[in-house]
């Protein structure tokens, strides 16, 4: 995702200062020691990441690396597929019924379509500038792609033509998307991210319907949803998790989290909300009003997004060893720590720490 400025000004923060005493700061103590890191699947390769997704089985991790995305098979660390193609890959959705995956391309203005089976790149669709978020909305059947810069969200049809074929609608958002959840009855929630609000989306009419402020959240990056309940669960840079109601946007709760978060999940009663700088919140769901703080889990710098398995809890979160970033130039005037070539890993966090 964006904003490297931030991220080169929590590194220098690192530098100065110390993780443990950041971590200090940043992350409430814990409450309940329920989950730990495991293990980590050393993966290798060059180059950074951004978003993480897991096949509904739990077995495939889609990492995506800038210019390539790997398919981990989290069972034995191993690589199974790595699809080319992409200029700077930020997220991937997976469409099981039309065996196709969708894979968003910011620099390249576009969406790379694979095949689910064989990993083979089947082509691409354009969409706009700064394609980043991405999700499958079942309600209107549709694979969303969030735009940054073009403010935009673009909608495909997962049996696009990925030779040749285009976009089936595209919606101004007012401001810059970073991600979005879908309720799968027709609405979806965008995060904002220059506006500090949520934009709620009608997929059916293709039409923003309403906006709502963040209150103590500002620039909203992570976010899910618990569909029963119906809350909405928002990552904020300003160190704040913010939790709404996804019928009004009533603000229910807020909690401190750590610093630089990128992503948020929810899985059977908890809310995890992951941070550049090594820890993992996790907030437990008591009633949907009423939220408390579970415990905060010591992962590693770096590990700023993840995936969560439905299925039996394990959170994949990925990072490497780090470098301070490079001297700004013309050029580069944002440069971003640099990954240390072939350290790059898959952390593996689990109830109790085993797996």
């Amino acid at each position: 995702m964006k904003d490297v400025a931030a991220r080169i000004l929590i590194f220098a923060i690192f530098l100065s200062v110390g993780l443990g005493e950041i971590q200090a700061a940043a992350a409430a103590p814990a409450t309940d020691q329920t989950y730990a890191l495991a293990t980590t699947l050393k993966v290798g390769g060059d180059g950074g990441w951004d978003d993480v997704t897991l096949n509904a089985a739990g077995q495939l991790l889609y990492v995506t690396r800038t210019t390539h995305t790997m398919v981990i098979d989290v069972s034995t660390g191993k690589t199974v597929h790595d699809i080319p193609g992409t200029s700077r890959a930020h997220g991937v959705a997976l469409v099981p019924d039309a065996g196709r995956g969708f894979i968003s391309d910011g620099k390249g203005a576009s969406v790379i379509v694979f095949d689910l089976n064989t990993g083979a790149t089947l082509g691409k669709v354009p969409a706009a500038e700064d394609a980043d978020g991405i999700i499958y909305d079942p309600a209107s059947k549709q694979v969303l792609v969030f735009c940054g810069d073009a403010h935009q969200m673009v909608a495909i049809a997962p049996d696009v033509d990925p030779k040749g074929g285009m976009a089936s609608a595209t919606i101004d958002l007012g401001g810059s998307p970073e991600f979005a959840v879908a309720d799968g009855k027709g609405r979806v929630y965008v995060n904002i991210e220059d506006k500090d609000e949520v934009a709620v989306v009608d997929t059916h009419a293709m039409k923003v319907i309403a906006r709502w402020p963040l209150g103590p959240g500002k620039h909203p990056t992570g976010m899910s949803m618990d569909r029963v309940s119906r809350r909405l669960f928002v990552g904020c840079r300003n160190g704040k998790l913010v939790i709404m109601n996804a019928d009004d946007g009533k603000i229910v709760a807020d909690f401190p989290i750590g610093v630089f978060v990128d992503a948020t999940a929810f899985d059977n009663g908890l809310l995890f909300a992951s941070c550049f700088d090594g820890t993992l919140t996790v907030v437990r769901e008591v009633s949907p009003d009423k939220f408390e703080l579970a415990q905060t889990v010591k992962t590693e710098l770096g590990a700023r997004t993840m995936a969560v398995d439905g299925n039996s809890g394990t959170i994949y979160l990925p990072t490497s060893d780090l470098t301070p970033p490079p001297v700004a130039t013309a050029e580069n005037p944002r440069p971003r720590p640099m990954p240390v070539p072939g350290t790059f890993r898959i952390l593996v966090v689990t109830r109790g720490g085993t797996h």
